[in-house]
């Protein structure tokens, strides 16, 4: 009977059990988790701030998920190394937990640069996980001056998980725009211009300096009054344990179509990767939930001796502020860009090769997987009415025999 360890907890390491059980329903799963939880979706815990969910809501499955599927979980246990040759991973106390097929999954965590006084600053926070939720909740109080350093997708949906709970919110980041890595200029000061009609003030291109207690002292100058800080500036793969293995990584653990990684019977998933993102043909790091998911369940299948590949990731996000809903996936770089927005709504469409390679959705994104399945299916757009996608995500504008095989309908 084989043994498969999966180290880490979060939504790659459910779907790797999915993937073992879906090929060998009986072999040990041994699950190292250094949280204390049970998997949980970790996107929600800005909705948690805001009282929108609680801890149980946040579950990514169910209560028996574990038992259901045969699995040994070790809770608040780290895995620090690991041995290719004898098929050993080591945790922090000591214990060697032999494998047959291991999976990695260990996520990312918060990058904190070596802000000058940041150990002046009492208070201060990540954003990552449902214990750094519960210990800014405990800090918070209707009074409290927040300063969140980032505005990426971290960084706003702590604001808005804070907003209505604390009496000032301030978000600063060295770049120019809000959410940078996923919106150009005019989409990120449409965002922009809705969180500030929501009470979040920014200081954008302009970043700490120094810190002094309760005092930030920006690079342009400027001081800002906080009582809580919250660090959201970004994060970086978990890669040391594939690393202390003599595994390849990059930016996250290298890894082939099949979640396979440089080292025999060693597998990846999940934030902690750089897989292939197919709508540019590059390698990258993709932390996203999704991906994760199926990423874990490819891993899970090879890793019981089934055949699987998963070569359709791409970057995407869909995520909403204060009512205001944004899509977008794929790639911009080097593209057409077509830009059919109107009554107040952003659409912009990217093009590469006759292929639509990348979107960006702000205000209306009914229907926008239409989109993010012709990125994934490399879709031509010479076999498609793009006049009408370009207007509206419809499954109109496909032929007969396509709209009855992807949509079941003619309609």
């Amino acid at each position: 009977m084989k043994q498969y360890v999966i180290v880490g907890n979060g939504v790659a390491a459910a779907g790797c059990i999915e993937g073992i059980r879906r090929q060998d329903a009986e072999g040990k799963i041994v699950v190292v988790s250094q949280e204390e939880y049970a998997v949980y979706c970790r996107p929600l815990i800005s909705y948690y701030l805001e009282g929108k969910t609680d801890i149980q809501r946040m579950q990514y499955r169910s209560a028996d998920f574990y038992e259901k599927n045969g699995c040994e979980v070790l809770y608040g246990k780290t895995a620090v190394a690991g041995d290719a040759q004898k098929k050993t991973v080591t945790l922090e106390d000591g214990t060697e937990i032999p494998y047959d097929a291991l999976c990695v999954a260990t996520g990312s965590t918060a990058f904190v640069p070596p802000f000058q006084g940041l150990d002046s600053v009492q208070k201060k926070f990540s954003f990552m996980t449902l214990d750094d939720t519960l210990a800014l909740e405990q800090a918070i109080s209707d009074d409290s001056r927040v300063l969140i350093v980032g505005a990426g997708l971290i960084g706003l949906k702590c604001a808005e998980g804070l907003h209505g709970r604390a009496a000032q919110i301030t978000v600063c980041d060295l770049a120019d725009r809000v959410l940078s890595s996923i919106l150009d200029a005019p989409c990120a000061a449409v965002v922009q211009a809705h969180l500030e009609k929501n009470g979040i003030a920014f200081l954008l291109g302009d970043s700490v300096q120094t810190f002094e207690g309760g005092k930030a002292h920006m690079n342009s100058g400027k001081t800002v009054d906080f009582d809580v800080l919250v660090l959201a500036v970004g994060v970086r793969a978990n890669t040391a344990l594939v690393r202390s293995m003599g595994g390849e990584a990059d930016r996250g653990i290298l890894l082939d179509t099949a979640m396979r990684t440089t080292l025999p019977d060693v597998y990846a998933a999940g934030d902690c990767t750089q897989g292939l993102d197919s709508s540019c043909g590059e390698k990258k790091v993709l932390a996203l939930l999704p991906n994760a998911y199926m990423q874990g369940r490819c891993a899970g299948i090879n890793m019981a001796g089934g055949e699987a590949v998963f070569d359709t990731a791409i970057p995407m996000n869909s995520i909403g502020f204060f009512g205001l809903h944004i899509m977008t996936a794929g790639s911009y770089a080097n593209t057409q860009v077509i830009d059919t927005g109107k009554d107040g709504n952003v659409r912009k469409l990217f093009v590469r090769d006759g292929l639509l390679s990348g979107f960006i959705l702000v205000g209306d994104t009914a229907r926008a997987g239409i989109y993010t399945a012709m990125i994934r299916d490399k879709t031509p757009l010479e076999s498609v009415n793009f006049e009408l996608l370009k207007e509206s995500a419809t499954s109109a504008a496909f032929s007969p025999e396509t709209r009855r095989k992807k949509f079941g309908s003619v309609v």
